[in-house]
């Protein structure tokens, strides 16, 4: 009865070493090394079940596909629990075992095969996009195709392709920015005749994909990671698959991409010019320290705007696991009646700094691929999957999102600036500011093209393109060696402005 499985195993290119019982099983993986283990059930002796149990406890890894009659659940939940890879009833056919061996093997083989073909197939007719690419719909199918082929490459091992990849990614960034500095002013404007091209940017996220949760009557959660790029969140993304309906869109950050303006501009639904005018001072010369401490406040004026009556709002920012646990013991208070909570972790956006100040995180988070990495492995123990399972658990929808994404910086730009100038490697803001190649940066001398605060007389303002990052003449060695190779934010990059906005309904 086994021969024809056999036969057809090998003439597919497998070889099949065959036993009778599962002392004999155990005999020969002492004894041999293998891809995969067929086991029935219902055996001589050792039954199916405690040879996969011994196999374990051995430390044997191999992948195990049971075979058996019983389509009882105990039996396949058994199984399933002791980590079995597939799971067959029998009577089965050659061809059926042959599908689930060449699944389990040949599987990923085949699919970094066709991610490869396909990048390979679809690269020339991506980088014609590029080119006639106009409105803020054509660059999210460009750069959402692009990340998705940046995570199949690197997946599959494939460093030469991934390098083919970046040459396209080049030309991405400096054909986005040159859309970006054109059209960024018309956006933003309160002068300005509304675009069709405009993109939803900060502000917009709450009015336009958190307000339609509100009229519901029911707990609704909002989600901020800080400095989350569109890869990291596709990279751990897959983890919530078992507990929402995933509805993603892009939204575009505003300028600068830092998180006091735009933090603040989700939270509040106003441009930092708009703010200033409501909290004279907030924005006041000096540095960021202090610019986000009203976020909760921002967040219930606005709930109250977008849904015309009070709302209970809860807001918590978790930067470390004390506080993570903290919040985690108050979200089911939160989570069981009518009110929003809002909800930001700072892990990602301490990580990215952290990378440029020790030597250890540059280490272990060399470039994206491997930060991206990083992020996952945080989010698989973090309080913010912690609360996302709690709010599946609890049915309540929630709404996910970051205010900025980052960029790998290589390339320095020198810029001329008086001591007053604000410190952000990827922004300044000062007075008689130049830069010396004006091809680096975006600049402009009216704060009403950012929507920013006036700053007064002679001030400019001016943002680093692509992967830029701003140096100073008397300064040029020492910031090249410390900054080179470092992921910053603030300036304009599809990495930095493009970034998710994801609806997450539980599941039943």
């Amino acid at each position: 009865m086994l021969r024809p499985h056999t036969r057809l195993l090998e003439s597919s290119g497998y070889a099949v070493d065959t036993v009778m019982n599962g002392d004999d099983a155990l005999e020969l993986l002492e004894a041999e090394s293998y891809d995969l283990v067929l086991l029935d059930e219902q055996m001589p002796g050792l039954r199916g079940i405690e040879v996969l149990e011994r196999m374990r406890r051995r430390g044997r890894r191999v992948p195990v596909v049971m075979v058996t009659k019983s389509e009882a659940d105990s039996t396949m939940h058994e199984a399933i629990g002791r980590e079995v890879d597939d799971y067959i009833v029998k009577p089965t056919s050659p061809r059926q075992v042959l599908s689930v061996v060449t699944r389990l093997l040949a599987g990923p083989k085949l699919r970094h095969e066709r991610i490869a073909r396909d990048f390979t197939s679809g690269f020339g007719e991506l980088r014609t996009r590029v080119g006639e690419a106009e409105s803020w719909r054509d660059w999210t199918g460009i750069f959402g195709r692009l990340v998705s082929w940046e995570l199949g490459l690197d997946s599959a091992g494939e460093p030469d392709l991934l390098e083919v990849l970046d040459t396209l990614r080049r030309d991405v960034r400096r054909e986005f920015c040159n859309m970006v500095c054109a059209r960024y002013p018309d956006w933003v404007r309160e002068d300005a005749p509304p675009t069709r091209d405009a993109p939803p940017l900060s502000v917009d996220v709450l009015p336009e994909f958190f307000a339609p949760l509100l009229p519901a009557g029911e707990p609704v959660m909002l989600v901020v990671i800080d400095c989350l790029r569109l890869d990291q969140w596709r990279a751990l993304a897959p983890m919530l698959d078992d507990y929402f309906e995933v509805d993603e869109t892009l939204h575009a950050s505003i300028l600068p991409t830092a998180t006091p303006f735009s933090r603040n501009a989700i939270f509040s639904g106003l441009f930092p010019d708009e703010l200033e005018r409501r909290r004279p001072g907030l924005y006041a010369a000096g540095e960021d320290e202090g610019y986000n401490m009203f976020e909760g406040e921002l967040l219930q004026d606005h709930v109250r705007e977008l849904a015309g009556r009070d709302i209970p709002t809860h807001y918590e920012k978790v930067f470390n696991n004390e506080q993570g646990r903290a919040m985690l013991q108050r979200l089911p208070g939160y989570l069981s009646s009518p009110s929003v909570t809002a909800l930001v972790f700072g892990f990602v956006d301490l990580l990215t700094h952290g990378r440029s100040e020790s030597r250890l995180i540059l280490e272990v988070a060399r470039d994206a691929g491997a930060l991206r990495s990083l992020t996952v492995t945080w989010f698989e123990r973090s309080a913010a999957f912690a609360a996302l399972r709690e709010a599946s658990r609890r049915g309540v929808r929630v709404l996910l999102t970051s205010d900025h994404g980052s960029i790998h910086c290589n390339r320095p730009s020198t810029v001329f600036a008086r001591r007053d100038a604000t410190h952000n490697l990827r922004y300044k803001f000062g007075r008689d500011l130049r830069v010396e190649d004006p091809s680096t940066a975006f600049v402009v001398s009216d704060p009403a093209d950012l929507r920013l605060p006036d700053r007064g007389y002679r001030n400019n303002y001016a943002l680093c393109r692509e992967d830029y990052y701003f140096v100073y003449p008397t300064k040029l060695r020492e910031y090249q060696s410390r900054y080179r190779d470092s992921f910053f934010h603030g300036g304009i990059s599809p990495e930095e402005m493009m970034l998710p906005v994801a609806l997450l309904t539980p599941r039943a």
